[in-house]
């Protein structure tokens, strides 16, 4: 008698992330939303009985991607203040505009709004920061995608808390509150060195410890951060956080650019995470940061869109392909970062750093179902010598064609399930017109 199951998915080539390489004629069978089976697709047949089997001719079926650094609701200010560089642009134009229209309607619908861009990019969960993390959370659960959410501190007041100890008084609350729902989990989200103060960073450490959740903050962004940071502390940001005791295998370290070889050393002596932003960085000319030297110490890498103001695009292929170049060119190693270690970056390896390798990022039973199938039968992907390899380097986010979170589908034939293009498509040019009305295009 076969055994019961509510989905088999059938496509030319498995490609599980663990381990490396790709399954022709295999097939994925997931009950409860998490998989059950990975096995010859005759077996599957013979073995069980489902209640709907999609087939995937063309396809490569991935995990879902893991966006670890991003910003969602910075969705609404895509392409304002561009060619600008970090300082200037947060200064003059981001900070102004944040502090006049922020609000929670503005992160729900700017939330919504990069969730349907990410899922319909085969990104399934994402890593995020900014203000209002409730109002995110709720377009998270709304959209089903998988999210960790920032609980993001800052010393200086917004539309959302007044000073350090009120954020970490509403992050604290709303982890109590949310904690439960399997879609989302959380990290402290201390927004940078110069944003925040050593008691600040302290009592931080201490809770992250007793809760057992990251720390996500941007790090080493820029030349200015560390040069204002010797100024002000006698000390680089890293070896202050250091200091403080915040580098662990709970740290998330965004960007970490302009990092020199003990810095690299000390971020692989203590078991951090970086979140590396290739088109961020290259589009505020903050840099590039130095990953195959990250690679070789053992530094656990995963990738990053950041908000879409500064990419100006949340695509996770993107920034895969765009990492793996750019990790060669700058080291003079055609092998660094190749397709299966950069694939692994955005998938599983940025699970690691936050605490759902177990979960997700590679497709094995036991694990939940967040799965992404790619169609490789276009010219341009042909021929097809080995499908991780396409997946890097020439996949890109329009060859998504189904989504999974959870087991349940969220993309299907390129139409998002649950969000309404078009309504979000209205809310985006409500909020361009109340940017445009504050003089803040």
């Amino acid at each position: 008698m076969k055994a019961p199951a509510d989905l088999i998915l059938l496509p030319q080539w498995v490609v599980p992330v663990e381990p490396d390489g790709a399954l022709a004629d295999h097939a994925v069978v997931i009950q409860d939303g998490r998989i059950l089976d990975v096995l010859p697709a005759a077996a599957a047949q013979a073995r069980y009985d489902a209640a709907q089997t999609v087939t995937l001719p063309s396809h490569a079926l991935m995990p879902g991607l893991v966006n670890l650094h991003g910003h969602a609701a910075m969705s609404l200010l895509r392409g304002m203040a561009d060619d600008l560089p970090l300082m200037a642009w947060l200064n003059e134009h981001i900070w102004p505009a944040e502090k006049r229209l922020v609000s929670e309607a503005f992160v729900r619908d700017g939330t919504l709004l990069a969730a349907a861009e990410m899922l319909s990019g085969g990104v399934t969960c994402c890593n995020d920061m900014y203000f209002f993390p409730q109002a995110a959370g709720e377009a998270f659960l709304q959209a089903g995608m998988r999210a960790t959410l920032g609980m993001i501190v800052l010393e200086f007041p917004s539309a959302y808390a007044v000073d350090a100890d009120d954020y970490l008084a509403k992050g604290l609350a709303l982890r109590d509150e949310l904690k439960d729902e399997p879609l989302l989990s959380f990290a402290f989200a201390p927004h940078a060195p110069y944003t925040i103060a050593d008691a600040t960073f302290g009592r931080i450490n201490t809770l992250a410890e007793q809760l057992g959740l990251p720390i996500h903050t941007h790090i080493h962004e820029t030349a200015d951060e560390i040069h204002d940071s010797l100024k002000q502390y006698g000390l680089r940001p890293l070896e202050r956080l250091a200091r403080l005791g915040l580098l662990g295998p709970n740290f998330i370290g965004v960007h970490a650019i302009h990092v020199n070889d003990a810095e690299v050393e000390l971020l692989a002596q203590h078991g951090c995470h970086v979140a590396h932003c290739p088109s961020s960085g290259l589009k505020l000319a903050s840099g590039i940061a130095p990953v195959a030297k990250l690679l070789a110490a053992g530094v656990n890498l995963g990738f990053g869109t950041d908000g879409a103001a500064s990419n100006n695009r949340l695509d996770l292929f993107g920034e895969m392909r765009l990492a793996a170049l750019l990790a060669k060119g700058a080291s003079g190693d055609a092998a660094a970062l190749p397709a299966a270690a950069a694939l692994k970056a955005a998938t599983l390896d940025a699970a690691r750093a936050l605490n759902l390798d177990s979960r997700i990022g590679s497709i094995v039973p036991g694990k939940r179902a967040d799965l992404v199938a790619v169609d490789l039968h276009a010219l341009s992907s042909q021929p097809v010598f080995d499908p991780v390899s396409h997946l890097v380097y020439v996949a890109g986010r329009e060859h998504v064609t189904h989504v999974w979170v959870d087991g349940t589908l969220k993309l299907n034939n390129r139409r998002l399930v649950d969000l309404d293009a078009d309504d979000l498509a209205t809310r985006a040019a409500y909020w361009r017109s109340k940017l445009i009305a504050k003089g803040q295009s």
